[in-house]
């Protein structure tokens, strides 16, 4: 078994992940630059961040069938392409309109990287491999994210334009990537399955895992390809043999997303900032959570292929449900203090005028607090109370803050962060399996985008501690799903879970 050859062009492959966890971090460092200079709502501010996943809802309809027709590695360098020039034109944009359009852009090949990249590895991984070389495309996710809060804690002084450097230097990596695809193989499966190149796949194999290898993976795909029919369509998932197949991948899709992972990396200094940090100690905080991502991912791919992929989930969003009921806590004890300090904060003179009434006062809540505030300003300056200014006043435990979002991320990053782009890429039989993965792809990233498109508007107007009780309750049925209806898969070949799922 070569498997310094196996674990380097999954690397490789693998970098598609790192520019999606970049493309999907950085922006929360870039948040305040944009929103000034493109004098964004909260509306506008919310499509900006989450037209990133609308874009790859186009990128994961489209993915899995060019991938079935035209191969994994021509649609993974098409994705490099496409994160190279969104990078670019991001950094370089002068229109809202202009901005939008070039991170749809990058949105399209985060769609088709999320995919795309994790099929690939699975078809050229070895079963007792497979879990943890389909991981690295998540390890590289983190890593993307660390990178990318570090790249904007290094910009964040650089001037008013620094959110232009904070998105353009992707394109680097970008580039890196694009050329280093050139050099990995065609996934075998795909060429005997697809274009019945046997002797080419089986070279492919044996550089994997020796001649012995090869036959017995070329025999088993055969095997699996003469009880395949015509290819599959949309209307196939719809049929009874693949009811479980749906609900295991269309559950845990969701459930990956509505329990606000997305949010927590988009908006993680806002959200420090509303536990009353500085917005250098919020940048700070940021690097903690990316940092703590990528240690338990590591974590996580040393444990799935030894522990299994159900029982990882079902401790990871068992902590997830106790880390966010600590953040509702602690967000529920909250008060809100007028001090002359806290008052000399305010950065629009009108509003600290206003504001001058209350000081010594202290709030218990924020509803009793926006309630009173509201009857000083007009509309425009309530808006901008909410969004900067609040921050100022709140007397918050930043430390169970700080805990519970790294006991978050932390238990996300064991479980339903890379275990379920590892069961997606093996329960789907060749048949419906670019379909298959395009639907779930689309609908994950629905809900990523629904997520973060409310987000700024929960924090604004719900507050911190409705939105994370939101999210905990999300957590808590997330655990009860992966009881009921979530199946094993370690140690078995993709022709086995197959048999699992379909025929027994």
């Amino acid at each position: 078994m070569n498997r310094s050859y196996t674990i380097l062009i999954s690397l490789i492959v693998a970098l598609g992940g790192f520019l999606l966890g970049f493309d999907s971090a950085v922006i929360s460092g870039a948040i305040k630059g944009i929103t000034s200079y493109f004098e964004m709502t909260d509306a506008m501010l919310g499509f900006a961040v989450g037209c990133v996943i609308f874009g790859a809802m186009a990128g994961n309809i489209l993915a899995g069938p060019l991938a079935d027709r035209f191969g994994r590695k021509r649609v993974l360098i098409i994705v490099a392409a496409l994160f190279a020039i969104s990078a670019t034109w991001s950094a370089l944009a002068t229109g809202y309109t202009e901005f939008i359009i070039a991170r749809i852009l990058g949105g399209i090949g985060i769609g088709g990287a999320i995919l795309i990249a994790p099929i690939y590895i699975a078809e050229i991984a070895p079963p007792h491999l497979r879990g943890s070389l389909v991981s690295f495309n998540q390890l590289n996710i983190v890593i993307g994210i660390s990178v990318a809060y570090f790249s904007n804690y290094f910009f964040v002084n650089s001037g008013e334009d620094s959110w232009r450097w904070m998105l353009g230097v992707e394109a680097v990596p970008a580039v890196v990537y694009f050329l280093s695809l050139f050099t990995v193989p065609r996934s075998p499966r795909w060429l005997i399955l697809k274009l019945n190149k046997i002797q080419l796949a089986r070279k492919i194999l044996m550089k994997i895992g020796g001649e012995e290898y090869a036959e017995i993976t070329v025999a088993e795909i055969q095997r699996g390809q003469s009880r395949q029919e015509k290819a599959g369509r949309f209307t196939d998932l719809t049929k009874k043999k693949y009811t479980t197949i749906m609900i295991i991948a269309l559950g845990i899709a969701f459930f990956q997303q509505i329990t606000g992972i997305n949010a927590i990396f988009y908006y993680a200094p806002t959200i420090f900032e509303q536990a009353g940090g500085s917005t250098d100690s919020s940048f700070l905080q940021a690097i903690v959570v990316g940092l703590t991502n990528l240690v338990f991912t590591l974590v996580a791919i040393w444990l799935i292929d030894r522990l299994g992929r159900k029982p990882l989930l079902l401790i990871g969003t068992s902590l997830m449900t106790v880390a966010l009921l600590m953040a509702t806590l602690a967000f529920k004890n909250a008060t809100y203090h007028f001090g002359d300090t806290s008052l000399r904060k305010v950065g629009d003179y009108q509003v600290y005028k206003a504001l001058g009434d209350f000081e010594g006062k202290t709030f218990d809540n924020q509803a009793a607090l926006f309630t009173e505030v509201r009857k000083k300003l007009n509309d425009q300056q309530f808006l901008d109370f909410k969004r900067n200014e609040v921050t100022n006043f709140i007397q918050v435990n930043a430390t169970l803050v700080l805990v519970a979002i790294l006991l978050y991320v932390a238990a996300f990053a064991i479980s339903l962060g890379p275990v379920m782009w590892t069961l997606i890429s093996e329960i789907f039989p060749s048949k419906i399996k670019g379909i298959a993965i395009s639907v779930v792809g689309f609908f994950n990233s629905l809900v990523s985008f629904s997520v973060t498109q409310v987000f700024p508007w929960e924090l604004t107007n719900l507050g911190p501690t409705l939105t994370f009780a939101i999210y905990a309750l999300f957590s808590l049925l997330a655990m009860f799903f992966v009881y009921r209806f979530v199946i094993e898969t370690k140690g078995k070949t993709l022709e086995e879970v197959e048999e699992l799922l379909i025929r027994s």
